[in-house]
């Protein structure tokens, strides 16, 4: 099938070919280990862990959607996290990231590269020049992830990764947030897009994957090497279900979107509120930013309450009704969970007071009835003291 010219016909249709599958309207899914062929004769398949058909079309839907020359998936969000930081990284190497990436990325980078002398320097990513002057001889890669987590802070991509190419470093943007949907960070010049397909690309809190987007050589070497070497490939099952899920994707975050602008603005404008981390808001400080690196914003954000004490957080919880309490996020249902982030700027070091961390109550909007969303938070917001 030709490539396709909209979201909403990639998500449908992209990498699939119903003639090749006895014209069944759902792929197959090809939940084998081998495939076998005449001697003799090129395979296009021979291993799952190389390669299969069912995962190759979520692959290809997802190049498609973040204008990539191909797509690799990966068992798990941090499987395609790792094995793109890994394939830029080299022994006693330095590598540079914003400071408020997601905690799993963070332990691998401040943790468990140690072991090979990688050192990383973290940054707030708001500072352009901060990050170019953190660059030295023995630096090798960027790790970028816009906006950041917990604080919802955003990185010029453009600006950064034109840095990067004239010193001849890679960047990698953690893209999971925003979706293909709403920013394409490959475009603005990033080497590597990582995806946590657990989160929104999936969308039904039932699957757990990863994906990685670049350049066909990029992706070729991926799939070679760490894919292949660490045996981090996607189950077929797990394809098929990603499949599914992109297929209702633009729909979905639609409704995330138009929800979580509604929850922002009610929380903000809250009682019992005292600052809202949402870019997605005029009030955010790099909203202009965002505006011009987005098409959209997803459903995911925190907030802290005007008494953040223990008590007071225990007793919102304890009223907040129609949520969830649960880590994960981007799936149909709402989930609230408390957070601390490391503040970074001079913003959010003033928020922090004497303490060097934030405590937040992070959100992620679902799909569920927007009234009925706000008429909890409300409640719950209105039993706490303020």
């Amino acid at each position: 099938m030709d490539r396709m010219k909209t979201i909403e016909d990639i998500c449908m249709h992209e990498g699939e070919h119903n003639r090749k599958f006895l014209g069944a309207v759902v792929p197959p899914i090809f939940q084998n280990s081998l495939f076998t062929h005449e001697p003799g004769t090129a395979a296009e398949y021979v291993y799952t862990r190389d390669n299969n058909p069912t995962t190759q079309i979520a692959e290809k839907k997802i190049a498609a959607l973040e204008g990539a020359e191909d797509a690799a998936c990966f068992s798990t969000g941090m499987a395609a996290i790792t094995s793109a930081i890994m394939s830029c990284i080299k022994k006693d190497g330095h590598v540079i990231s914003i400071g408020n990436i997601y905690s799993g990325t963070r332990c691998f980078l401040e943790g468990y590269l140690t072991k090979f002398g990688v050192k990383t320097t973290f940054v707030s990513g708001e500072d352009t020049i901060q990050i170019e002057d953190s660059i030295n001889k023995d630096t090798t890669l960027i790790m970028l992830e816009s906006p950041s987590s917990l604080l919802f802070t955003i990185q010029d991509i453009r600006a950064v990764t034109a840095i990067a190419k004239s010193r001849g470093i890679k960047t990698i943007i953690d893209n999971t947030w925003s979706t293909p949907l709403y920013q394409n960070p490959l475009q603005m010049g990033a080497d590597i897009v990582v995806h946590s397909a657990s989160k929104y690309l999936g969308g039904h809190s039932d699957i757990v994957g990863g994906a990685a987007a670049g350049s066909s050589e990029i992706i070729k070497g991926l799939v070679k090497n760490e894919r292949m070497l660490l045996g981090a490939c996607m189950d077929p099952h797990q394809s098929w279900l990603l499949i599914r899920g992109l297929r209702t994707l633009p729909i979905r975050m639609k409704q995330h979107y138009e929800s979580a602008i509604r929850i922002a603005q009610f929380l903000h404008d809250h009682h019992a509120t005292a600052s809202i981390f949402y870019p997605g808001l005029r009030t955010h400080p790099q909203f202009d930013l965002a505006e011009s690196q987005q098409t959209g914003h997803s459903g995911l954000m925190s907030f802290m309450l005007k008494d953040m004490s223990i008590s007071n957080i225990k007793k919102f919880f304890a009223s907040l009704k129609l949520f969830q309490f649960g880590q994960s996020w981007g799936g149909f249902e709402s989930l609230a969970i408390p957070v601390r982030a490391r503040a970074y700027t001079k913003y959010h070091k003033e928020l922090a007071g004497e303490c060097d961390c934030l405590d937040l109550i992070r959100i992620s909007a679902g799909l569920e009835n927007i009234d009925s969303i706000l008429q909890a938070l409300d409640d719950a917001l209105n039993t706490v003291k303020s």
